[in-house]
């Protein structure tokens, strides 16, 4: 990845909203979700929604897909792991190390069965 993509798609991420919006994204998978639902799970303006997301496609984090009368926006995953690669790349050198470089996943928490 160019430092050049890097550092747009850091600046893109440097902002409360728009970092929830792109994990919230993230969360939603390659189907993406309408910019109006967007706007609803983060509890902004349209408007302002609008803004951030135009911000998040124009860093490479995001893509935008018209159809009929919504714009679904995904994330683009390529660029996201692009990005996770260039800060990880150079962990410890590339020696060995006991340094967690790699990104790990969270658990996700387990469902609990209600009894009857």
């Amino acid at each position: 990845m160019e430092t050049s993509q890097v550092l747009r798609s850091l600046a893109a991420l440097a902002q409360e909203h728009r970092l929830a919006i792109f994990r919230l994204l993230v969360e939603a998978g390659p189907a993406g979700i309408a910019a109006g639902r967007i706007a609803e799970r983060v509890g902004l303006p349209a408007a302002t929604t609008s803004f951030h997301l135009k911000e998040l496609v124009n860093a490479g984090l995001a893509v935008a897909n018209p159809q009929s009368r919504f714009i679904y926006y995904r994330a683009e995953y390529t660029t996201m792991n692009g990005l996770v690669r260039y800060l990880t790349e150079n962990c410890c050198a590339g020696s060995a190390c006991d340094a967690p470089c790699a990104p790990r996943r969270s658990p996700k928490p387990t469902a609990r069965r209600r009894s009857a």
